[in-house]
């Protein structure tokens, strides 16, 4: 077992703090040691709140959806985590990380929802006319965006950008394994009561071998959006309850005007997006917190 003296920070995303080992530099390290806070961003800021076991959820999510894929090379190892950090972190793959989000929707919500009342369109891609919120789509669409840096918006780009950033082959390379993946992550979550609307996947090149690998968090509540499949099928206005940080969203939206540093959050929305997470953890993995 490996202590945190053994690893030196090198980056520190919105929710994930990134070490590589205690004398190595980045360019020649092989691994890095990944931790998942329990940090909250929303409306692209992060809070001074933190919600409680976050990090331990998105870690075992992400193990537990990688493992159900095992024909697609990801990031994970072998490693042994520090005492310190035990549960919320992963030693994995130091990739070379592609700057493209891979974003795949499978419903009609969010900013594509906002979009289609519009144009009748989803980041440029053409739909039928007569959708509502919440439909699923005739089929899942490959949206991809930048990576932006913490506090910046990721800004949506059609295919012919991702060509220009990481060429013909790697976009079409991405596309592809992004709306298979979504499809079966899809499949997967039907058969456990769970509507996955969207999500967004990372990939990276393995320095030696060239091969495209999956990286980053893997289908958490963080990076996806999850309904309840009997609420979505009985409508009402509870049709797209949701297992993520929604409930902080709307909080915000209401109690802070976008300007200066957000407000404390409430014990109970603390706790009811605490909870959204460990139900989601539950109906996936069939463990409690």
């Amino acid at each position: 077992m490996t202590s945190m003296s053994d690893w030196v920070l090198t980056y520190q995303g919105k929710v994930r703090d990134v070490y590589i080992p205690f004398g190595e530099s980045i360019e020649d390290a092989a691994v890095v040691l990944m931790v998942a806070s329990n940090r909250v961003s929303a409306l692209d800021v992060v809070l001074s709140t933190e919600i409680p076991g976050k990090g331990h959820v998105l870690t075992e999510m992400s193990g537990w959806w990688m493992s159900q894929f095992p024909e697609l090379p990801n990031h994970l190892t072998r490693g042994a985590v520090p005492a310190e950090v035990a549960g919320r972190a992963v030693v994995a793959r130091l990739l070379n990380m592609l700057p493209v989000e891979c974003v795949v929707r499978g419903y009609l919500v969010g900013s594509g929802w906002a979009e289609y009342q519009d144009n009748k369109t989803v980041c440029g891609i053409t739909l039928p006319a007569g959708l509502q919120e919440g439909d699923k789509l005739p089929e899942p669409l490959f949206t991809p965006a930048t990576k932006a840096a913490v506090g910046d918006h990721d800004m949506n780009i059609d295919f012919n950008e991702v060509v220009s950033i990481v060429g013909s082959d790697r976009a079409k390379s991405l596309r592809d394994t992004s709306i298979a993946l979504y499809s079966s992550a899809a499949a997967i979550a039907e058969s456990k009561g769970l509507i996955l609307a969207d999500t967004k996947f990372e990939f990276g090149i393995d320095r030696q071998s060239g091969e495209l690998v999956w990286g980053d968090e893997a289908l958490t509540p963080d990076s996806s959006r999850y309904w309840d499949l009997a609420t979505y099928r009985a409508g009402g206005s509870g049709k797209m309850a949701s297992f993520d940080k929604q409930p902080i969203r709307d909080w915000l939206r209401a109690n802070w005007s976008g300007v200066g540093e957000p407000p404390v959050l409430p014990e109970s929305v603390v706790t009811d997006t605490q909870k959204r997470y460990a139900d989601l953890r539950e109906r996936l993995m069939g463990t409690s917190v």
